[in-house]
Parts: C-alpha cells; sequence; structure tokens
C-alpha cells in the first residue's frame, strides 16, 4: 500500500506550520486573475487558492518559488539544496532502485473514463495565452523499443474536454521517443500526473545531459525518500501514473497529427509563439476525491525550480576545470537557467576565465556567466553589479565566444545558436588591500528597540 509520509498535502501542511502558506479565500477566476494574484505575491510562502470560480477543487502555487521552503520539505540547508538533489542522482546512479506498483493509489480515488478536462481548474496564466496550461505536471513515457519509463515537465495547453496540446523540447527523451514511434506510424502512451510531491518533480527536471536515456529516472526518487518510490496501474494506457499525485491524465500523443498550441508566456518572459504542435487524445482521468491542483508561474517559481538541479552538477564541472570553486547559483535575473555566477578564489591570474570556458560547455542554456570572488553574495543582484562595477575591466576581463549552441526557447537564439559572454569580477591575483571590502560590525537588531511606520522590531 502507498505510503503517506511524502505527497502535497503534507508539504502544505508543513510549510502551514513554519507559516509558510498564504490562502486566499475569496473566489478568483483562473483566467488571469488567479495568476495575476500568486505573481504579486510570488517568492514567499505558498499561495492556496481555496475557491476557484467553476470548480470545488482548490489550486496551491508557488511551490517552487523559494529556496528556503523547498529546503523545509528536503530536510535540509538552502545553501545544501541543490548538493542534496545532486547526491540522490549519483546513488541512483550507482545503486538504482526500481519504483513499485501498488494495487490501490490515493491518485484512483475517483476514475472517470469519460474524461472532461474542463472539470479541473487550470489557470489560464498570461494575458495572451492561448487557453488554459498545464505547466507543473509530470509526464511519463516509455521508450517505444525498450520500455525505459521516462519523467519530463511540458508546457500542455487545454484545447478541449478530451483534447490537448503540448510542446516537445528539442534535445528531451520524450521527443526522441516521439520521433522514433511516429516512424513506425504509433502513439506515444503517457499519463500526465498534476499535483506530484517535489520529490517526483525535481527527478523530471534534472537535466537529460545527467540521466542516461537507458535508466529509469524516477528511481532518482527512490533515492530521495530511502525506499522505492510508488506507481500504479492506468486504466487505459500501458504508462503507469504516480501513486501520491492529485490527477493522473491517461492519453497517448498522436502520430501524424498537429494541432495549435500557443501563445504562452514562458520562463524567458516572452509569449512563445502560437503553431501547430504534437496533440494529446484523452482517454481517462483518475484522482483523489478531494484534489489540491498544483500551477505553476513560469517566472520566479520557475527559475528557482530549473536552476537548483543545474547547480551541483555545474559546481562539479566546473571545478573539475579549475580550482579555488566556492559555490555556483543559477540567476533568478537569468530565468534560472541562462546566467550562472560561480564565486571562487582563483589560485593565479586567469583561472576565471577558464571556469566562464567551462561553464559554457556544461551546458547550452547558459548564456552569460559572472565569476566573483568568496566576499560577494551570490543572491543578491546589488552585490554582483557592485563586482561588476569595481573589479571588471571590460577590455581585459570579458570572454566573448560567437555561435555557440543554445537553447531555441530563448528569443536571442538563431536556429540554436548564439553568442555567449562572461564577465570576470574577481580581483587580480595575488590580492592586494587596494581591494579589501570594507567590513562592519555584525548585530542582532531584535535586541534593539527600533520602531519605523507600520513596522516594529526588538524589544
Amino acid at each position: 500500500m502507498y505510503s503517506q509520509k511524502v505527497d502535497l498535502q503534507n508539504c502544505i501542511s508543513l510549510l502551514e506550520q513554519h507559516q509558510q502558506v498564504i490562502r486566499v479565500k475569496s473566489e478568483v477566476n483562473p483566467v488571469h486573475e488567479l495568476s495575476g494574484i500568486a505573481k504579486k505575491l510570488e517568492g514567499g510562502p505558498v499561495i492556496v487558492f481555496e475557491h476557484v470560480k467553476g470548480s470545488c477543487f482548490p489550486v496551491v502555487t508557488g511551490l517552487y518559488g523559494n529556496r528556503d521552503n523547498l529546503a523545509l520539505i528536503f530536510g535540509c540547508t538552502a545553501a545544501d539544496l541543490p548538493f542534496y538533489l545532486d547526491r540522490a542522482v549519483q546513488e541512483w546512479l550507482r545503486n538504482p532502485v526500481e519504483p513499485v506498483i501498488v494495487d490501490h493509489a490515493p491518485s484512483q480515488e475517483v476514475i472517470q473514463e469519460k474524461p472532461n478536462l474542463y472539470e479541473i481548474p487550470t489557470p489560464t496564466i498570461s494575458l495572451e495565452d492561448g487557453g488554459p496550461y498545464y505547466a507543473s505536471s509530470l509526464v511519463i513515457a516509455k521508450d517505444p523499443d525498450t520500455g525505459v519509463r521516462n519523467a519530463s515537465v511540458h508546457r500542455i495547453m487545454v484545447t478541449g474536454k478530451d483534447r490537448l496540446t503540448m510542446l516537445l523540447g528539442t534535445g528531451g527523451h520524450l521527443k526522441d521517443y516521439f520521433e522514433r514511434a511516429e516512424k513506425q506510424g504509433k502513439s506515444v502512451e503517457i499519463t500526465i500526473n498534476n499535483g506530484v510531491d517535489p520529490l517526483a518533480f525535481f527527478a523530471s527536471i534534472i537535466p537529460s545531459t545527467s540521466v542516461p536515456i537507458d535508466r529509469d529516472e524516477l528511481g532518482i526518487v527512490s533515492s530521495l525518500l530511502g525506499h522505492p518510490m510508488e506507481l500504479c496501474r492506468s486504466k487505459t494506457v500501458s504508462v503507469e501514473g504516480i501513486a501520491n499525485a492529485q490527477v493522473i491524465i491517461e492519453g497517448e500523443i498522436l502520430p501524424g497529427v498537429r494541432e495549435p498550441e500557443g501563445p504562452f508566456g514562458e520562463v524567458t518572459g516572452y509569449y512563445g509563439t502560437r503553431a501547430d504542435r504534437w496533440a494529446v487524445r484523452v482517454k481517462a482521468i483518475t484522482r483523489r476525491r478531494e484534489p489540491i491542483i498544483s500551477a505553476l508561474l513560469p517566472s520566479k517559481e520557475s527559475y528557482v525550480a530549473l536552476g537548483v538541479p543545474m547547480e551541483a552538477g555545474l559546481y562539479r564541472m566546473v571545478s573539475n576545470a579549475v580550482t579555488g570553486v566556492k559555490a555556483v547559483r543559477m540567476h533568478d535575473g537569468g530565468c534560472g537557467t541562462y546566467h550562472a555566477v560561480i564565486q571562487m578564489e582563483p589560485a593565479r591570474a586567469g583561472m576565471g576565465k577558464v571556469a566562464i570556458c567551462a561553464a559554457f560547455a556544461a551546458s547550452p542554456s547558459i548564456q552569460m556567466v559572472t565569476v566573483v570572488n568568496e566576499d560577494v553574495d551570490l543572491s543578491s543582484a546589488e552585490d554582483l553589479m557592485w563586482a561588476m562595477s569595481t573589479r571588471f575591466s571590460p577590455d581585459e576581463d570579458t570572454v566573448l565566444i560567437p555561435n555557440m549552441s543554445s537553447q531555441t526557447i530563448n528569443p536571442i537564439s538563431a536556429n540554436g545558436c548564439s553568442a555567449k559572454i562572461g564577465f570576470d569580477c574577481t580581483v587580480p591575483v595575488p590580492r592586494t588591500d587596494r581591494f579589501k571590502r570594507a567590513a562592519y560590525q555584525e548585530v542582532d537588531l531584535s535586541q534593539y528597540d527600533i520602531v519605523y511606520p507600520g513596522y516594529k522590531m526588538g524589544r
């Protein structure tokens, strides 16, 4: 039987115990209004919309927008979060633990063999989006030749009661599966799992370069849990669903069929264009009796969700190329994937530039790399700009590489390529007092009686 230790409800309960949940009790419209409120509140506590117009199910957003909250769920520190995930990946590669199939799952308490997607509250997020979108649902498919499972997250637009269109990203395992199946005139069966726990979500967005195509990456969840994760047999397709999901949509990606998808306000902050893309026929929907529907805004929440799984792998690859690396951060201003900030103490001149080149080699999505010393706060845009303004000499400290492979959804990319730039903002080696940073006494403000309008702290 399914273990109740980790699921979305329990994650929300844990965060609520730490005052990290906002509950919106007013009725909100899922078309633009819900996401408008979520955008105003993003980056802080998780937001639960208790009354969504046209539905009896609540919607949760913001689960992935705050590193401290994620660290609380995973039982680690925010600084260790990327390495916590990376250790699970490495353990899975050494000692794989296969998921198990259970006969009774919360995600199948209600079975709808005549599916109606409009019964699920699905937000229309940006003002010019082509329709309601699933942006955080985990898609499971099987390799058409080997049967190995793959999990991934895609943008999926609702176009009818039993119809969806989706974007299959270049270089992803699911697109590879579909292209091989389509050549044989076959569909690819999938389950779309909404409201999965964060362990399963992060396992599904580990970069494909870190996960061999012949391995079932859902085993990563088992490494995080410390025991096999639990799946359930589907009712109409041969692909399993996640036992602790809130809703499972069973369907198939149709061969030889393309239907309109988009526009969509992408993680880049720009609209992805409308075009004919991959069509999904929905065959059944199963769910919990009282599900919480998970929604994700493709802005700060996406930046954290995408950036965290990249950081440990990037740290490892850059550290293999150069000594002195202290930390790596995928910056929110770079949409979580485009701007890498490397904190290091170079052993000798030129090592900052080596780190820049190693970062570009590690991931084609990275457009910009900034290298700073250990005394610079990676999470502070102000501190990064200070380092650039006082430690960066454009004529000597710039690395510019034209025509490199890049992520295609970035509008700066042309035919999958773009120029890349790096900024070495480290002080000259050996370091002199000329670059010694002014320091101040550490104090605890709670020990002082300080008042300003609207707020009081201390005694």
